[in-house]
């Protein structure tokens, strides 16, 4: 296995798909560092030569933030959210959809999961 970005790209899959396992990397934007490396999309990893491994690190490296780079970008920008007290960071500190979404029927996936009101009285009771 080739180890791009800290990441073990599978050798079995096309290049062009091999890039997407790293964070941050989708199919549009492999294709893009594949053009700019002249590395053929359609081979498949375990074919890349060394020279074509360095060119692929080398724009990744360069001129992308990947993987723990973005992930911790992220993090800081959700951060900055929440400590200037806008709309976004007060619905990130409190677990709900950020981007509009309604959440009276929906929404099950951000808020977690329901507790029902009459048997709120029962598990109060007992601690």
């Amino acid at each position: 296995m080739a180890r791009i970005a800290g990441v073990d790209i599978p050798d079995d899959k096309v290049i062009g798909v091999s890039l997407t396992y790293i964070f941050g990397i989708g199919r549009s934007l492999a294709e893009e560092i594949l053009e700019a490396a002249k590395v053929d999309s359609q081979k498949r990893a375990k074919d890349l030569d060394t020279d074509e491994l360095g060119r692929i690190r080398g724009i990744l490296e360069n001129s992308y933030k990947v993987q723990g780079e973005l992930k911790n970008q992220q993090f800081q920008n959700i951060k900055r959210l929440k400590e200037i007290k806008c709309y976004r960071g007060d619905r990130h500190k409190k677990g709900l959809p950020v981007r509009g979404q309604r959440t009276r029927c929906n929404a099950h996936t951000r808020k977690g999961k329901n507790i029902a009101v009459g048997g709120l009285k029962r598990i109060l009771a007992k601690t």
